[in-house]
């Protein structure tokens, strides 16, 4: 799961493009990456949508965007090429650069591949290039439209259907690609490279990413996709390349080492100025995060603190009921436990005090699975009141604080 949110950019002819920015949904992201689809595709590819959910998964957040004329971006597809496509890659990392965090991460998904290798070098904070079915240059694209590019040349323009849709390619596409070369750029490409390519790839054939492999220089590695289709059309084989990438990835990105949280008290909870309320926790051996609903300024990244008091009294009542019923040798399979927690106000009895008590209320809801009758229920209702989280919540609670220096 993810966290999606629509985003809008400018490129350099000032056209809008649109894009979707892919944020972890239970921390703060590690690292962004930008994310760009493959020929006449749009954002929302099921490659695209794959290969991001898994990265999000990982912590790292994902950009994936249209190019100029194509999805719902602004822009006639005939007056771009490859060359616009590498200028609205730079575009989208000085986006985020300027509005979230710059792109360390450039994946690129067949064209796009090529396009990520075309613009590395012009995106300072990328440390790691990917390139899934890419062709080693840009011109390998022209047998797509090879049985218009007689009309092209003749006629400045022509109609061509590229798998479901028909597209305009104007004669300025065919010189702009057959000027590029990636070769010179692939060998100095200076960043850590990861080349994915499907054998059986009947669009892209694999020689491409062989040819991509040996320009460039270490620190490089191949993966191959072995019965993938060009497309991944299968979500499998993208959530594959998602796994791959986020595992291969993190090796070469910047690392923010956070000490780690010691403490020989039984809970120790840490929150840094930055982090609004995200606090991290640490109970006996385990991990867990502590958050605030953004309602009232956090990230919701974890429960709330009532919701901790929460989640301890529902463990406590569950716990407490199955050791009672093995106990008995009865027939409970299993116990499920609901709690809300609200505050309430409640008339004092205490005649010196006129002013109405606030109070906490938790209601619990239970559960229960099994072959009993209605008096082992009924039994087993009465114990959920006997759980020792209950009666710490029912009971006189003192809470000692000192300062540590």
């Amino acid at each position: 799961m993810s966290k999606i949110t629509k985003v809008t950019f400018k490129n350099n002819l000032a056209y809008e493009l649109s894009a979707r920015l892919e944020l972890p949904i239970d921390q703060h992201p590690k690292a962004y990456a930008l994310f760009a689809h493959c020929f006449t595709c749009s954002k929302n590819t099921r490659a695209a949508r794959s290969i991001s959910q898994c990265l999000t998964k990982k912590g790292i957040a994902v950009m994936r965007f249209d190019f100029a004329g194509l999805g719902d971006s602004e822009g006639d597809f005939s007056d771009s090429n490859f060359s616009s496509n590498v200028d609205d890659l730079v575009a989208a990392a000085q986006f985020l650069a300027e509005n979230y965090k710059a792109p360390e991460i450039l994946i690129g998904h067949s064209l796009g591949g090529a396009a990520v290798l075309a613009s590395a070098n012009m995106i300072p904070s990328a440390k790691a290039v990917v390139t899934v079915g890419a062709p080693a240059e840009p011109a390998h694209v022209q047998h797509l439209i090879q049985s218009a590019s007689e009309e092209i040349e003749a006629k400045g323009e022509a109609t061509v259907q590229i798998g479901q849709q028909v597209f305009n390619i104007k004669k300025q596409f065919l010189e702009d690609i057959q000027q590029q070369t990636l070769q010179n750029k692939i060998n100095r490409l200076g960043k850590a490279l990861l080349v994915l390519h499907a054998p059986q790839d009947r669009i892209v054939s694999i020689d491409n990413a062989e040819k991509i492999y040996l320009a460039a220089k270490h620190p490089k590695s191949f993966i191959s996709l072995d019965r993938a289709d060009h497309l991944l059309s299968n979500k499998e084989d993208g959530y594959y390349v998602g796994d791959v990438i986020a595992s291969w990835v993190f090796r070469y990105l910047n690392k923010v080492e956070t000490p780690a949280l010691k403490s020989n008290a039984q809970v120790a909870v840490r929150l840094n100025q930055a982090d609004a309320f995200t606090s991290e926790v640490k109970a006996g051996k385990h991990y867990l995060v502590a958050d605030e609903p953004e309602s009232v300024g956090g990230y919701d990244f974890g429960p709330s603190p009532y919701e901790l008091v929460s989640s301890g009294l529902g463990a406590c009542t569950v716990m407490t009921l199955h050791m009672y019923a093995r106990r008995k040798k009865w027939n409970l399979q299993e116990v499920v436990c609901h709690v809300n927690h609200h505050k309430n106000y409640e008339e004092t009895l205490n005649a010196t005090d006129e002013k109405p008590q606030k109070i906490d209320v938790f209601n619990r809801e239970i559960t229960l699975v099994g072959n009993l009758d209605d008096a082992q229920k009924e039994r087993l209702l009465e114990i959920a009141d006997r759980c020792p989280v209950h009666r710490t919540l029912h009971g006189k609670v003192k809470i000692e604080t000192k300062l540590l220096v």
